[in-house]
């Protein structure tokens, strides 16, 4: 049954904790059609307010968010019922930079049209469909490169309106070399264009003429940012007990709802209904957990305006970055290295003491010392990080700057990746 606006609601009726705000949060869904003219899909877009008409952030953020709204906040089985999911997916997550927290199921990956095809990003896709993940090329076209994914996907979504006809057909004509792909006509506008793609064999059809995306709005809880950055630093820490890890989620009410809202969600791959975030966390892992809470920081960074401030987030990712891309040459736990990092830099950020910053995070005694007094061999990453940004490199050091320098601008890359427009 197709979830109506009725299902969609205020998340909480009882009282509202005093140390939680609300927020609205937004998601767009845009149906898709088969040649009969049944609903058998949607495709899930980041809308900023009820009323945006379009996206106002794209990359990561905005797909971080479109994830965290669709699988925690909304359900997906609310979204879409039994339908296909389609969601868009920037550069970061199609080579495994940014993780995807949920299993195939109904998803539908779409490699957008914006993405720079190479070897890592064709290796990324062949290794999200051996993991079972359909995947769909978005506004297809001949010449970019992206035809070296045909042989993987799926579906291929190609514009009808405004293209020329015979363009069109001869894009037809080489993805109809490959069996089993199903052709998406989008942006259609006009009964004509549904007339034409219907002439040249489409199996599902998108566009305006059909239905135009519909921006669905939901009150809820905002979680604690803090709770979120204890619980990345719990989940780093390799000796952490689960039951701890429970009690920081149950400790935020939003939190709690995500991370049973994500892990019940219909396309985790988990058969059963969890009735406890015991039983959530539990099942869903530290690994997996650590990617949905990672997401739902990264979505955050977007506000209900939709926008991004690039240069701070830029600073602390390239700090954390850089602690781990050193880290990983010295031997040491990378995925401690970045939270030290990501510490120290929202620490000098905001202009606190990293001692106050973390005083209410129950932190392993090695990464306490990293944060607090740069001590241990965590903190000499960020030391040494810290002098490379700073231009401060002590001279024993300077023989070095050329692996730094490698790691800096490596690090720089990755994270205006992160958080530039796609």
């Amino acid at each position: 049954m197709e979830p109506s606006p009725v299902d969609i609601g205020h998340m909480y009726t009882a009282d509202r904790p005093v140390d939680c705000g609300w927020h609205r949060i937004h998601i767009g869904r845009q149906p898709i059609h088969d040649t009969t003219g049944e609903l058998v899909a949607y495709e899930l877009l980041f809308r900023s307010n009820a009323r945006a008409e379009g996206a106002s952030a794209r990359g990561a953020e905005a797909t971080s968010q479109v994830i965290v709204n669709a699988f925690s906040e909304f359900g997906l089985e609310r979204l879409t019922g039994s339908r296909l999911c389609f969601i868009n997916l920037t550069r970061e997550f199609l080579v495994g930079e940014l993780p995807l927290p949920f299993d195939s199921g109904s998803v539908v990956l779409e490699v957008l049209e914006s993405v720079s095809i190479d070897d890592q990003v064709i290796s990324g896709v062949r290794k999200l469909s051996e993991q079972g993940f359909a995947i769909a090329l978005d506004d297809f076209i001949l010449g970019n490169e992206h035809e070296r994914l045909l042989d993987v996907a799926s579906y291929v979504k190609l514009e009808v309106s405004g293209v020329d006809p015979e363009v069109l057909r001869s894009r037809v004509a080489v993805c109809r070399a490959y069996e089993g792909l199903l052709l998406v006509a989008e942006r259609l506008e006009t009964m004509e264009d549904l007339a034409f793609a219907r002439e040249l064999g489409f199996h599902l059809f998108q566009g305006y003429l059909l239905g135009k995306p519909r921006v669905l709005s939901l009150d809820t809880l905002e979680p604690s940012r803090l709770r979120h950055l204890e619980l990345i630093s719990k989940l780093a820490d390799e000796q952490t007990d689960m039951d701890e890890v429970a009690a920081t989620v149950t400790a935020d009410p939003a939190l709690s709802y995500r991370i049973l809202r994500a892990a019940n969600s219909a396309a985790t791959g988990l058969w059963q209904r969890i009735s406890s975030v015991n039983d959530a966390i539990m099942i869903m892992g530290t690994e997996r957990l650590r990617h949905w809470v990672t997401l739902m920081l990264l979505s955050d960074v977007v506000g209900t305006d939709g926008n991004v401030e690039p240069e701070r987030m830029s600073y602390i990712l390239t700090r954390a970055r850089l602690c781990q891309l050193l880290s990983k040459s010295l031997g040491l736990p990378s995925d401690k290295a970045f939270t030290v990092g990501l510490l120290s830099g929202i620490a000098d950020l905001l202009g606190v003491a990293p001692a106050d910053l973390i005083s209410h995070l129950v932190l392993s005694e090695d990464v306490s010392d990293a944060v607090i007094g740069e001590r241990g061999p965590l903190g000499s990453v960020v030391t040494t990080a810290k002098a490379y940004e700073s231009g401060r490199l002590p001279d024993d050091r300077i023989d070095e700057s050329g692996r730094l320098a490698h790691a800096y601008l490596s690090a720089v890359d990755w994270s205006m990746n992160i958080v530039a427009s796609a």
